[in-house]
């Protein structure tokens, strides 16, 4: 990611505004209470759009869990390219997890990005030493790429093979 220009001299708005202009991705982060309207409205359309319509997986994305979560996302030109949650332990999983990761525009290094960022928020916003994922079966090398483990069995949840994973920090 290319540095903004004279970095200090603008303000977050003007820096966002040059961010998208360039087609520079932006990270954003926030706790669900922080959300816009517009902003939940774009991450739960997202979701709907590659894990219901993209996947043919019928299933309750709104589980309880956003609220108490931290929500990230990566935006390109001001169109999301990645996103994740990252819930603390005892809401989703025993330990603190991350969920919900999508990459729309793939083969561009989005999701790795977006992952090695939700592990740091993890840690910083949760003090987490594990974290667990459930990971669609098919991924297991991605997740691997940045860490984690195959920690599980292969098992069915909403109809599509997945496996838990964990990583150590």
């Amino acid at each position: 990611m290319k540095h903004f220009p004279f970095e200090g001299r603008y303000d977050i708005d003007e820096r966002l505004a040059y961010q998208k202009l360039n087609d520079e991705p932006v990270f954003h982060q926030k706790a669900f209470q922080e959300l816009t309207v517009d902003e939940l409205y774009e991450l739960l359309r997202v979701r709907s759009e590659v894990f219901v319509v993209e996947q043919n997986c019928v299933y309750q994305d709104l589980d309880g869990d956003d609220q108490e979560s931290i929500h990230l996302w990566l935006t390109v030109a001001g169109n999301v390219v990645a996103l994740a949650r990252v819930c603390p332990a005892g809401t989703h999983m025993q330990q603190v997890s991350i969920g919900r990761v999508i990459t729309t525009e793939r083969g561009k290094g989005y999701g790795k990005q977006m992952m090695l960022h939700a592990i740091e928020v993890a840690k910083e916003r949760f003090c987490a030493k594990q974290i667990d994922i459930e990971a669609q079966e098919y991924a297991k090398g991605f997740y691997e790429s940045v860490g984690f483990k195959q920690s599980s069995e292969t098992f069915m949840l909403d109809g599509i093979p997945h496996i838990r994973m964990t990583i150590n920090i």
